[in-house]
């Protein structure tokens, strides 16, 4: 027993020593990968997913990481179905902002840029497709697929806007240099653009919000902005080779080195103005998505971040009609935070530090009110998702070792209040009726049946099924009333 104390301190020691280690060897790694090449680099960053928190994280860290290496321009092969709207202002926001070149490649060959794909293709200083690719279907809708809630369809009585009315001559009324895209393709005898979609006006507004956008990002870098437009309003596509003819993009390469080769000496428009670019005989380093990256990606997956709301509302529901229950509010609060984080509603350091609070929280009310371990573990939980969202964060860095360690210990603490609390349901009562069960009292009288006992220098009136003899030691089993139910411990003296 005297060995114990010891060898926990031992246990400790290690553990502490394991935890420096690990922080020193992690350090050592990102030193060495910040460690810029003698020639110069070309950062190469890989998005294959959604557009959405993950993925705009993942890229502006990129971005740091190019400036940090003094990398020469970033290339970022793109395969993406779409995304989220917030997120990909973000990452044009980052990317034009940007003092590294960041070079747009759709690639490999069945790749697409669809929707917020070809926002970001055409806000990329430098355009690129692999044949056999395609981008285009940029048409902004609701997240359901469906309009904005509260908004009817437009009353079908209802007279066009006066702008938006055909003339009976619309080849004399077209305006020089010829008709929108949705005029152009109209056909004698159509209704009015907005009217045959069936717009709101909620949706004009944000239809005409995207075209003005698409074609401000085509216009900063010469790009053909009335197919933006057109791939906005009527959702077209082009392959490769198409793009490059209607000067959608600049360049359509096989593979990396070939891109490379051929943006040698190309200008470019950056922030501060044109930039030629130096491109050959760059080392071409990854920057691939990491753990972090890929589990918030789950998390923010259209699917589950939908799942994740319906168990918090739901999660909260539950509390609120059953008040202590404790395990569905715990998790119903954890996945309404997710569910926010992931459709972009609360930013990324928002909703990391929303989780370590209401994690610490949780590990706070185990303490003051044992829940026999729901409220610690969804507190630990919430804890360490919250800062691995929030270990990156431009304000808060938080190193992976100090999360892991924090956790331990919190965890260490919970395992150690609940093993207390659990040898204290085990101790003994040392009050009221339940003490004396168990208790040793001495027979005062011979009795048969019933008689008198002392206990605890008290005398009680006693019950036995066998004969009792005085001074004879007996145990209590039972108490009833004022009587105890007893039975003897040895033969009588």
């Amino acid at each position: 027993m005297g060995n114990r104390p010891a060898a926990k301190r031992r246990v400790l020691l290690w553990l502490s020593v394991l935890c420096l280690a690990l922080g020193v060897l992690l350090a050592w790694q990102a030193q060495a990968q910040k460690a810029p090449s003698e020639s110069g680099v070309a950062l190469a960053m890989t998005i294959d997913d959604a557009i959405g928190p993950a993925i705009d994280d993942y890229f502006q860290r990129g971005l740091e990481e190019a400036e940090a290496r003094e990398a020469e321009l970033v290339v970022v092969q793109l395969d993406t179905p779409g995304g989220l709207d917030a997120s990909m202002r973000a990452m044009i926001r980052a990317m034009l902002g940007s003092p590294v070149p960041v070079a747009l490649y759709v690639s490999p060959a069945g790749a697409r840029a669809a929707s917020a794909g070809t926002y970001l293709l055409y806000a990329s200083h430098v355009a690129a497709m692999a044949p056999a690719t395609h981008l285009g279907s940029a048409t902004p809708v609701q997240l359901g697929g469906g309009g904005l809630p509260g908004l009817g369809e437009p009353d079908p009585e209802a007279e066009p806007p006066a702008q938006e009315a055909a003339p009976e001559d619309a080849d004399d009324a077209a305006p020089e240099g010829g008709a929108t895209a949705d005029e152009a393709a109209a056909e004698p005898g159509d209704p009015a653009p907005a009217k045959r979609r069936g717009e709101t006006a909620m949706e004009r507004k944000v239809l005409e919000d995207a075209v003005a956008y698409i074609r401000s990002l085509a216009e900063r870098h010469g790009r053909n902005a009335d197919w933006a437009e057109q791939a906005v309003r009527e959702a077209v596509n082009l392959t490769a080779r198409d793009a490059l003819e209607r000067n959608v993009i600049e360049v359509v390469a096989r593979d990396l080195d070939d891109l490379l080769a051929q943006l040698d000496g190309r200008s470019v428009v950056m922030d501060d103005g044109e930039r030629v670019l130096a491109t050959a005989g760059l080392t071409v380093e990854r920057f691939d998505p990491d753990w972090r990256t890929k589990l918030l990606a789950v998390i923010t997956n259209p699917n589950v971040a939908y799942f994740l709301m319906i168990i918090g509302f739901y999660g909260l529901i539950f509390e609120l009609s059953n008040p202590g229950s404790l395990v569905p509010g715990t998790i119903g609060i954890i996945s309404l935070l997710l569910a926010l984080f992931a459709f972009q509603v609360l930013p990324v350091n928002y909703a990391g530090l929303a989780l370590i609070l209401v994690g610490l929280g949780l590990i706070v009310g185990e303490a003051l009110m044992p829940s026999f371990g729901i409220l610690g573990i969804g507190g630990i939980v919430a804890f360490v998702i919250g800062s691995v969202i929030l270990m990156d964060a431009d304000t808060l860095n938080i190193s992976l070792p100090m999360i892991g360690g924090i956790a331990l210990l919190a965890a260490g603490l919970m395992l150690w209040a609940m093993t207390r609390f659990i040898g204290l349901r085990r101790r003994p009562p040392r009050t009221g009726q339940e003490e004396l069960v168990g208790s040793e009292a001495r027979v005062l009288d011979d009795f048969t049946g019933q008689g008198h006992v002392r206990l605890m220098g008290e005398r009680w009136r006693a019950r036995s099924h066998v004969p009792l003899a005085r001074g004879q030691s007996v145990r209590v089993t039972a108490v009833d009333g004022l009587t105890l139910e007893v039975e003897p411990l040895a033969s009588t003296p």
